[in-house]
């Protein structure tokens, strides 16, 4: 079977290159901007050096940018601050809440992640369909919780402006729980959508480094 082209990609990664270094450029809070940007440049660097080895579906590469892009822009405007008035105005009878939706809808697009790992099993052979979904959206929850616990550690541990913004609980006593269900959320959807589009399917197993040219 035929394996994804590299040009989406390709084009993708620039368009990330681009909105990194514009959110770099004078952040609303250094210290934040560093603290979010961190797990973005992880998982960015992590699929650029794992391209050779796996190449993805293109719409697992599109769903896995919206989270990378959404999370530069919060990291230059702090999460609780991005300019999302039209999205709140439209999210706000579903959620409801005085508060910025942009931060909830991040973490719903986390949940997309989910998709790719359920490609990634099945295309390596490593798991059947039910358990490679099942696995995915364990996943995405367990990755959920431990970002929870990340932001409480270094609200505690930065303390002051920095620290209130990178937890981003905009007063709820809530946050973490909701935020959790966001992430499971998304990976539902990703995975309902991952079984309408079977991109193992379409390219089969994950070819080798030296067939990928």
């Amino acid at each position: 079977m035929s394996q994804p082209r590299p040009l989406f990609p390709l084009l993708l990664a620039l368009a990330l290159t681009a909105v990194a270094l514009w959110s770099g450029i004078g952040p609303a809070d250094r210290a934040v901007w560093w603290a979010e940007v961190i797990p973005v440049f992880a998982v960015f660097g992590a699929l650029a050096l794992g391209y050779r080895h796996f190449r993805f579906s293109h719409l697992a590469y599109a769903l896995m940018s919206l989270w990378l892009f959404m999370h530069l822009v919060g990291a230059h405007y702090t999460f609780a601050n991005v300019p999302f008035d039209w999205g709140n105005r439209l999210l706000a009878p579903l959620l409801g809440e005085g508060r910025n939706h942009y931060d909830r809808l991040a973490h719903y697009i986390i949940g997309f992640y989910s998709f790719p790992m359920a490609e990634w099993l099945l295309r390596r052979r490593l798991c059947g369909l039910a358990l490679a979904c099942f696995f995915a959206l364990f996943f995405i929850m367990s990755v959920a919780a431990a970002y929870e616990i990340i932001e409480w550690l270094y609200a505690v541990i930065e303390g002051g402006n920095a620290g209130i913004e990178f937890l981003g609980s905009q007063g709820d006593v809530w946050d973490a729980q909701k935020d959790m269900l966001a992430d499971t959320l998304g990976a539902l959807t990703a995975l309902a959508l991952f079984l309408l589009a079977r991109p193992d399917r379409r390219y089969g197993p994950a070819a080798t480094p030296s067939s990928i040219r």
